[in-house]
C-alpha cells in the first residue's frame, strides 16, 4: 500500500483542472485549520481573552439587564481581588463538577469494554454480512449512523469491513469503503444509539443554559435529543443508502470483481453463541430497570408518579452504563475475549487511557464556562446575541438555520466536537432560550452543524487512513479524488437533516423525552 504522504502519477488531463481546483480549495481550507492552535492553547488563551474583557467591562460598570425580568447583573472582572478570589477557591471545583467529564468517562468505560471484547464489531459484522445485494447500501449507511456509540472507533472500523461486504456481494468495494466513511462522519451525531458523544454535548448544554437564572434548574437529561436523532438516523440511512447506490457507485472507475474476499465475514460459533448469551443477558437487565420505571408507584418514577421527568430519565448515564457493561461482560466472558477480572479492569482502563486529551481539554473549557457564569459576561453576549438576531429578523427557525451553518463552517476548521460546543454552546444556548427556543433545540440544532461538513474537511485525520485504504483499490487515488467522492454526501444530508428538525419545530414536536421546542 503506498504511503499516504506519497503522491501518484498525474491525473488524466481531461479532469487535471477540476482536481488541482478542488486541491486548492482542500489546501486552503487545510492551511487556515493548521493556522490555528491546538484546541487546549485556543481555549486557554479565551480564558485569558475573557479575564481582560470582563476586568475591563467590570471598571467600565457595564450591568445587563436579563429580558422579561428585572434583574440587573453587573459584569464582574477575574482581574480584581474578588475575582482572583473566585478562582482560587473554584479552580478546582469547576472541573470536579463539569457534567461532562463524569458522564463520558464512565459511557467510555462501559462502552470501551464492549469494543475491546469484540462486541460491537461482531454485531456489525452480524448485521451486514447476510445482507441482500440490493439493500446493502442502505444497511451500510443505517448502520453507519448508529456507530457513534463506538466513538472515533467507528471511522477505523466500519468503511474496510463495509468494503469487503460491498465485495463479497459482488458490488464495487470502493463504494462500501467511502460510503460507509460518509455515513460514519456526516451521520455521527444522530442515531437511536446512546453513547458518550450525547453525555458529551448534554453536559456542556447544562453549563451553557445555567449562563441564564434559572437555567440550571430546567431538566435537561441524556436523552433530550433521542426522538429527533432516532427519526434521523432513519432517514440519513435511507438517503445514505441512496446516495452510495444510485450516485457514487455509477461513477466509480470500473473493478474487476473476484468470487473470493480476502476475508471471511461470516461469524463462528463462539460468537454466535456470545452475541446470543448478550442479548438475554442485556434483555434481562432492561426489564429490570423498565420494571423500576414504568410500574405505578415505582421507585424511579418523578414526583407525582410522572415518567417525565424521572429519576429513570436523569439517571439516565448510570442505566447505560450498566447495559454496556452487562453486555460486554457477557459477550467477553461467553467468547474468551475478556480473561478474568483483570482483563476486565485491562480492557476499561486503556478506554480511558485515550481520554486523557479530552480530560486536559475539559479541564481548560470548564474554567472558560465558570467564567463566563460568574463574569456574568455570558449573559451579556447571549442577550445581545439574541438583540442582533432579533434585529435582522432571525428569529425562530431561520435564527437556528443560521446557527446550523455557522457550526458548519467553524467545523471544517475545529473539528472536535467538545471544542466546538464548548465554544459557541455559552453563547448561542442561553441566546436562543432568550429567543424563546428550549436549549435541547440548540443542542439539535449543533448536531446537524458538527456533523454535516466533517466528512469534507482536511482537519479530519481519518480522511488520510480512509485515502491509505481506497489506495488499496486504486493506486493512483488523491487526497482530490477522495474528497469529491465525499462531497456529495455534504448538502443532502445537511439539507435532509434540516427538514426534519424544520418538521420538528413546525409541529411543535418533542424533541426527546420532556425536550419541548420553547421554553415550557
Amino acid at each position: 500500500m503506498p504511503p499516504v504522504t506519497e503522491l501518484p502519477a498525474p491525473a488524466p488531463s481531461h479532469d487535471r483542472k477540476k482536481r488541482q481546483g478542488i486541491d486548492r480549495v482542500l489546501a486552503l481550507i487545510e492551511r487556515a485549520g493548521n493556522a490555528l492552535p491546538n484546541p487546549i492553547v485556543l481555549f486557554t488563551g479565551l480564558f485569558v481573552l475573557l479575564a481582560v474583557i470582563s476586568t475591563a467591562f467590570a471598571l467600565a460598570d457595564v450591568s445587563v439587564t436579563v429580558p422579561g425580568t428585572d434583574e440587573t447583573r453587573q459584569i464582574t472582572g477575574l482581574f480584581t481581588g474578588e475575582g482572583i478570589r473566585w478562582l482560587v477557591e473554584n479552580l478546582v471545583t469547576n472541573f470536579a463538577t463539569f457534567p461532562p467529564v463524569a458522564a463520558v468517562l464512565l459511557m467510555i468505560m462501559a462502552v470501551g469494554l464492549a469494543e475491546k471484547a469484540g462486541l460491537l464489531e461482531t454485531v456489525m459484522r452480524a448485521t451486514l454480512s447476510r445482507a441482500p445485494r440490493a439493500l446493502l447500501p442502505y444497511l451500510v449507511a443505517l448502520v453507519a449512523c448508529q456507530a457513534h456509540m463506538m466513538s472515533d472507533v467507528a471511522a477505523i472500523v466500519l468503511p474496510p469491513l463495509a468494503a469487503v461486504v460491498f465485495k463479497n456481494a459482488g458490488r464495487h468495494p470502493v463504494a462500501g469503503l467511502i460510503g460507509g466513511f460518509a455515513c460514519v462522519t456526516a451521520g455521527y451525531a444522530a442515531g437511536f444509539t446512546i453513547g458518550s458523544l450525547d453525555a458529551l454535548y448534554i453536559g456542556i448544554t447544562q453549563q451553557a443554559a445555567a449562563v441564564l437564572p434559572g437555567g440550571g434548574d430546567l431538566d435537561l437529561n441524556l436523552l433530550v435529543n433521542y426522538f429527533f436523532t432516532a427519526s434521523s438516523s432513519l432517514l440519513l440511512g435511507l438517503l445514505g443508502g441512496f446516495l452510495i447506490s444510485r450516485v457514487l457507485e455509477p461513477r466509480l472507475p470500473a473493478y474487476e470483481l473476484t468470487e473470493k474476499t480476502d476475508e471471511d465475514l461470516s461469524l463462528t460459533p463462539v460468537q454466535r453463541r456470545g452475541l446470543i448469551v448478550t442479548g438475554l443477558a442485556v434483555a434481562a437487565y432492561a426489564a429490570v430497570m423498565l420494571s423500576l420505571w414504568l410500574p405505578a408507584g415505582a421507585p424511579l418514577r418523578g414526583k407525582g408518579g410522572a415518567l417525565v421527568p424521572s429519576p429513570f430519565l436523569s439517571g439516565i448515564v448510570p442505566v447505560l452504563f450498566g447495559a454496556f457493561l452487562i453486555a460486554g461482560l457477557a459477550y467477553g466472558v461467553t467468547t474468551k475475549a475478556v480473561e478474568g477480572s483483570d482483563g476486565v479492569v485491562t480492557a476499561m482502563t486503556d478506554s480511558v487511557k485515550g481520554m486523557a486529551g479530552y480530560i486536559v481539554l475539559m479541564f481548560v473549557a470548564a474554567q472558560v464556562i465558570a467564567l463566563f457564569n460568574w463574569s456574568n459576561v455570558g449573559v451579556l453576549l447571549a442577550v445581545k446575541a439574541a438583540a442582533g438576531l432579533n434585529s435582522v429578523g432571525l428569529t425562530g427557525f431561520w435564527a437556528l438555520l443560521g446557527f446550523v451553518l455557522l457550526v458548519s463552517f467553524l467545523n471544517l476548521f475545529v473539528v472536535s466536537g467538545s471544542a466546538l460546543w464548548s465554544l459557541v454552546g455559552p453563547v448561542f444556548v442561553p441566546a436562543f432560550m432568550l429567543l424563546g427556543m428550549s436549549p435541547a433545540v440548540s443542542q439539535a440544532a449543533f448536531r446537524i452543524g458538527d456533523s454535516a461538513t466533517a466528512v469534507v474537511t482536511p482537519m479530519n485525520t481519518y480522511l488520510f487512513l480512509l485515502l491509505a485504504l481506497l489506495r488499496q483499490y486504486e493506486p493512483e487515488a488523491r487526497l482530490g479524488t477522495l474528497m469529491s467522492r465525499l462531497a456529495i454526501f455534504v448538502v443532502p444530508f445537511l439539507v435532509v437533516w434540516l427538514g426534519i428538525l424544520a418538521v420538528f419545530y413546525g409541529f411543535d414536536l418533542p424533541l426527546g423525552p420532556g425536550a419541548h421546542i420553547g421554553m415550557k
